[in-house]
């Protein structure tokens, strides 16, 4: 009993003093983009340092064949649909296989139409979350392929966190919730964070645990030190 009391004892003095960690600023979110099909880039409205939006058109494939293929499919369905609702106005006038006729043929202008709009999508490359671009590697003018998808854009959060490490003694001393005292390699203000999650295994190299720290609007890149429960 006198043992465990005491262990907890050095350990709390241990964190009093507070655990020395290193980090890295790095995005809370991070992807690189590429189109999933084939075709000629037409159109570019990102470059590098963009601020963009969800759902923002960043590059655009050569579409007209598409569009022109959507207006076709969206003609054929408006006609199928016309048909279809007559036939179920004359449903108990005529035999179930004219009406399964028209019924199919509704079905399948629909599914098309659907396809046709589906595939032109895949001509638009969106961002899937608001960011900035960070990286940009294409032109207009470029070919891409399915086949061989290639980085065009790196698009980064804004929102940025920490990626601590400490040493690997402390393991059952560090918690979620505990206070990070830190500052920028080169700068000598001061900053403070609460540690939002720690990696569960320990780096077989360093011996280092990782933690995560949500950050102010830092750059990408920024390293640094501090101190883990810093009173």
């Amino acid at each position: 009993m006198k043992s465990i009391i005491l262990i907890a004892l050095l350990s709390a003095t241990i964190f009093a003093k507070g655990v020395y960690a290193t980090f890295n600023v790095v995005p809370k979110k991070e992807v690189n983009l590429a189109f999933s099909t084939n075709g000629m880039v037409s159109k570019i409205n990102a470059d590098i340092g963009s601020l963009v939006a969800k759902g923002e058109i960043l590059a655009q494939l050569e579409n007209s064949d598409l569009k022109a293929r959507v207006n076709k499919a969206k003609a054929a369905l408006e006609y199928a649909t016309k048909s279809f609702k007559r036939a179920k106005k004359a449903k108990s006038v005529q035999d179930k296989a004219t009406f399964d006729r028209f019924k199919f043929e509704y079905e399948k202008a629909k599914a098309e139409y659907i396809l046709a709009v589906a595939i032109l999508n895949k001509s638009y490359l969106k961002a899937p979350f608001s960011g900035i671009i960070t990286k940009k590697a294409v032109e207009v003018g470029d070919v891409v392929s399915a086949m061989a998808p290639r980085m065009l854009f790196k698009l980064e959060s804004k929102e940025k966190k920490l990626i601590l490490n400490f040493d690997q003694n402390y393991l059952n001393i560090v918690k979620v919730g505990d206070t990070f005292k830190y500052k920028i390699d080169g700068q000598d203000k001061t900053y403070s964070g609460k540690i939002v999650k720690i990696y569960p295994s320990v780096d077989i190299k360093t011996h280092t645990i990782k933690a995560e720290v949500n950050a102010p609007n830092l750059k990408s890149g920024l390293f640094g030190d501090g101190i883990i429960g810093a009173k």
